[in-house]
């Protein structure tokens, strides 16, 4: 026997009838000053450095993946060549 029960209610209604914390005011709190410390650390930095200190790990897996490729292909090359 299988019993379904269907629970109409807000999220804070569901909380409070839990029990839970509402952690909204501390998630606002700190959200913010996420913000702000990114906000202050892009401030800082000029668009040359952002996309030296963003894009040499992704340039670099780009090339290892490409190397790779090539590699496979140079193989499949030389078994069919046999």
């Amino acid at each position: 026997m299988k019993f379904t029960i269907d629970v109409d209610c807000t999220p804070e209604e569901a909380r409070d009838f839990l029990g839970l914390p509402d952690v909204k005011p501390v998630q606002e709190v700190l959200m913010r000053q996420v913000e702000e410390r990114m906000l202050s650390t892009l401030a800082a930095m000029d668009p040359e450095t952002m996309i030296k200190t963003w894009l040499p790990a992704g340039v670099q897996n780009f090339e290892q993946l490409q190397k790779m490729f090539w590699a496979q292909f140079a193989s499949m090359g030389r078994r069919d060549g046999k």
